[in-house]
């Protein structure tokens, strides 16, 4: 009788490491970063799902058609206008490296390229060759300190905003600037992983920057920029 009671209890231990493996394994990792101002999403069961939902967008062929030919164009324009301004004011160079994050087909890519940034390039879960590499902004394919300039307009995008922040501060050299543009008076689109209702809880992510301008912007749905530089060395 003792054994067979003994052979129960083993059993229900295997089976309750078993579901909590499984739960584990199949659950993404709550995101240590969530406030009342800036809410995840809830739906994601596993990052894997997170990371399918994105590449829903990025994949749709009636979207990347969009992309490359109608918005090509007037998006580049808009993008142009933005670091020039920034050039004006000294926040960017023809001599800078620079990055962007979550750059799709790399219309933010060429935009730098017109304007005299030539050491340019976009970050994307697919790539867009010759503009984009392939890579995922929560976990940045690049050396430490290795750009002068980033920019993002996808905030809204990461599930884990302390990562993507994270990141950003990471493959900036001392010295260097991070621009991001973000919605805060609008919701964002269906496939946003974040909604960002205030500019506090990005200023605090930001553990080795200082926020250096906050402004209004109109730009694709987006109502908000900032601009942050990483604390000189």
């Amino acid at each position: 009788m003792k054994s067979k009671y003994l052979m129960i209890l083993i059993t229900l231990f295997i089976l309750s490491i078993s579901c909590i493996f499984l739960l584990l394994t199949t659950t993404a990792t709550p995101p240590p970063f969530s406030t009342p101002d800036l809410k995840i999403r809830p739906g994601y069961t596993s990052y894997d799902s997170y990371i399918q939902r994105q590449l829903n967008k990025t994949l749709n062929p009636k979207l990347r058609k969009i992309w490359t030919t109608r918005d090509w164009e007037r998006k580049i324009r808009v993008f142009a206008a933005v670091f020039d301004d920034l050039k004006r004011r000294g926040l960017l160079s023809n001599s800078s490296r620079a990055l962007c994050v979550g750059a799709r087909m790399g219309q933010e890519v060429e935009a730098l390229r017109r304007v005299g940034v030539s050491d340019s390039v976009g970050l994307d879960l697919v790539p867009s060759p010759p503009l984009v590499v392939r890579g995922d902004f929560h976990h940045q394919p690049f050396d430490d300190g290795s750009f002068d300039f980033e920019f993002s307009n996808v905030f809204d995008h990461a599930l884990y905003p302390d990562k993507f922040v994270g990141e950003i501060e990471r493959t900036l050299r001392p010295g260097g600037v991070c621009v991001l543009h973000v919605a805060l008076r609008r919701r964002s689109d269906k496939y946003s992983a974040n909604d960002l209702f205030s500019a506090e809880p990005l200023k605090k992510l930001f553990k080795t920057s200082r926020l250096l301008r906050l402004r209004s912007v109109d730009a694709f749905g987006l109502d908000t920029e900032l601009v942050f530089r990483k604390t000189p060395l």
